[in-house]
């Protein structure tokens, strides 16, 4: 199914992004992992893909800074000989505090990282796509985006922006046929949710319809419908993955 894509996935040596990526690799894309932590676990990721048999290449760096992304769009065209054409941007980092401890600094840290990164990579892969008169742009958001949390006001300011951009960077490139779509997730079992206590996990899914917290497969497969043909007429649409609590 996309198999001469170019599917760039940021944040993927774990969690939400590793699952996004796997499910293109298994289809027969052309994956680029990224991570800006632990070199030694993209490292781990890129060779398991390898093993796998995927085509595959990695690039270690923060996102966020400009020069840095434009390093990795300069990898991907030497490794695979052309730009991205499918972006999934994910790449992103949590807090859960109160407001007023929340320092100029770490507001701004949040807001560079979950903003910057999709705008450098989106800002990058454009062109290419614009030129050949297709694309697809997937910005993994938060539920609390759409709705806000208490304790997470940094980080639920940053998804609405995505939200934001998503629709706008849709209706603008529309003309070109390229499609921007975000996936606003609920709860994900993955390493960002595991501050919580087992108490505090139970609380929440009794107020999930469906009764259990979402799997990081969840996510990718949503990715996989919005990449795909079958939504070929969806566009700056925040899909809403979270079992039906909002």
């Amino acid at each position: 199914m996309f198999k001469n894509e170019i599917v760039l996935v940021t944040g993927s040596s774990r969690g939400i992004g590793k699952a996004i990526a796997h499910a293109f690799a298994k289809k027969g894309a052309k994956v680029i992992l990224n991570a800006a932590t632990s070199k030694e676990r993209l490292l781990k990721t890129y060779e398991s893909f390898v093993a796998a048999g995927y085509e595959v290449t990695y690039f270690f760096g923060d996102l966020s800074d400009f020069s840095t992304a434009q390093a990795l769009f300069m990898h991907i065209k030497s490794q695979f000989g052309n730009f991205p054409t499918i972006i999934i941007n994910n790449a992103g980092i949590s807090h859960v505090g109160l407001f007023t401890e929340t320092t100029p600094e770490l507001w701004n840290k949040i807001l560079t990282i979950n903003l910057n990164s999709a705008y450098n990579c989106s800002y990058l892969g454009t062109p290419s796509m614009i030129s050949h008169h297709q694309g697809c742009i997937i910005n993994i958001t938060s539920i609390w985006g759409n709705v806000g949390a208490s304790c997470e006001v940094a980080y639920s300011t940053s998804k609405a922006a995505l939200n934001g951009f998503t629709k706008s960077l849709a209706k603008e490139l529309g003309p070109s046929n390229i499609r921007v779509n975000a996936i606003a997730c609920g709860w994900i079992d993955t390493d960002m949710t595991s501050c919580y206590s087992e108490e505090e996990k139970e609380a929440f899914v009794d107020e999930i319809p469906l009764c259990r917290t979402g799997q990081t497969e969840d996510i990718a497969k949503a990715c996989l419908y919005l990449a795909s043909q079958d939504a070929s007429y969806v566009t700056g649409q925040i899909l809403t993955v979270d079992g039906g609590l909002l």
